[in-house]
């Protein structure tokens, strides 16, 4: 079973070196290792925005080219705008990247791997499973 990848995982992993989160990155090299890491083509976008140096840019776009995007349907956009709903009448907050990965991965059957605390409060409201790191 695939697992989708958030960003915040990606970029410990690609960008930073930081040995508290060690866990999560070797989680990340199994899911590589084994072929079911899983990138949407919003996450690669917040991966490669803001990187000033076109050297180290060049480096992080081609490192993520080994992943394929995974498809993004009409109907996830939709079901994104729905829990979106959900959670607003529930008083949560989150980005459009954010309910749109929980869309992708609940029509997948997928995990999420995140270092993101949002998720945590999400996947209250919202039909998502989270991986353990």
């Amino acid at each position: 079973m695939k697992v989708l990848v958030d960003t915040s995982v990606w970029s410990q992993a690609l960008r930073r070196r930081s040995p508290r989160h060690d866990g999560v990155v070797e989680v990340l090299r199994q899911l590589v290792e084994e072929g079911r890491a899983a990138i949407l083509g919003p996450i690669r976008q917040e991966l490669l925005s803001g990187i000033q140096h076109q050297a180290h840019y060049e480096r992080l776009r081609e490192a993520l080219r080994a992943f394929p995007d995974e498809v993004i349907e009409r109907e996830d956009y939709e079901r994104a705008a729905a829990h979106f709903n959900t959670c607003r009448r529930k008083g949560v907050q989150a980005s459009n990247t954010d309910f749109l990965i929980c869309a992708v991965a609940e029509r997948l059957g997928a995990p999420i791997l995140t270092m993101d605390s949002d998720f945590n409060l999400l996947r209250r409201h919202l039909p998502v499973r989270l991986a353990a790191p």
